[in-house]
């Protein structure tokens, strides 16, 4: 089965796993009535902003642990579980693919399971956690460029039927939170109005050096983490656009990549 679309998730904050006054909740939620009614994928690789390592990682054992990765959240939150099938051909084939287009090494992580980049997002996806998951890190010191050209390398998977996905954030700045009842920021605004545009308008080279181009780069994204998932993703159009605090975008993408 081979699958020409992948995504890119806004998964905002943590409490995505509770809130059931987020929009994008409910969005997730309805994946596959309403998002992707396609058959279910063979594996799911997804990227997440909260594995960042120095060198591309993939996580290779064969039950994922829940990794509850935040801190001072509501207790019911650390109960949570989501623990799919792991993916080890896959990571295997993941690391094939990247150092057959020059990455140099790629790092075999024998232990780690599912950040809540990942498994947050999966939760409302596929609640039934019965579909491998393979999960890939971001290197923070490299450019969006570097991680346009690591989606490049892997566009193979989606003919061997592996849902691609990028698990970040539109916009990411937790020092510009505002309350829950606060307007949208207009430099977040411009930010993801300039995002969406770019991207709906193939002016992807734009989006790889996002840091000079974008409005307010900086400041929606004072680290690079929560982007760079997007950039192994490209090709474009919105599925969900909502709001939180203020500043915190969920925009989230369906790319069809170009073979």
């Amino acid at each position: 089965m081979a699958i020409a679309e992948t995504f890119f998730i806004s998964h905002g904050s943590p409490t995505l796993s509770i809130d059931d006054s987020l929009p994008a909740r409910h969005f997730l939620k309805s994946w596959e009535q309403k998002v992707y009614q396609k058959e279910k994928p063979q594996a799911i690789l997804i990227i997440s902003a909260h594995w960042d390592t120095k060198l591309p990682s993939v996580n290779v054992v064969d039950r994922n642990d829940t990794i509850h990765d935040f801190y001072g959240f509501p207790k019911q939150m650390y109960e949570l579980r989501y623990t799919p099938p792991g993916a080890p051909r896959l990571a295997k084939r993941v690391k094939e693919l990247l150092i057959g287009s020059g990455f140099d090494e790629v790092v075999e992580d024998k232990k780690r399971g599912v950040d809540h980049g990942a498994w947050v997002p999966l939760m409302l996806m596929y609640p039934e956690a019965d579909i491998p998951v393979c999960q890939l890190s971001v290197q923070s010191d490299r450019d969006g460029t570097y991680h346009y050209n690591m989606g490049k390398a892997l566009a193979p998977l989606r003919q061997e039927g592996v849902l691609i996905i990028g698990s970040g954030s539109a916009t990411h700045n937790l020092r510009a939170l505002g309350s829950s009842d606060s307007s949208i920021a207009p430099w977040a605004q411009q930010f993801d109005t300039w995002l969406k545009d770019s991207l709906i308008e193939g002016r992807y080279e734009d989006v790889n050096h996002y840091e000079v181009k974008a409005p307010h780069a900086k400041k929606a994204h004072p680290w690079p983490e929560h982007f760079f998932p997007l950039h192994v993703a490209m090709g474009a159009k919105l599925i969900h656009q909502s709001w939180s605090l203020g500043t915190l975008s969920y925009s989230s993408y369906q790319f069809t990549a170009a073979d």
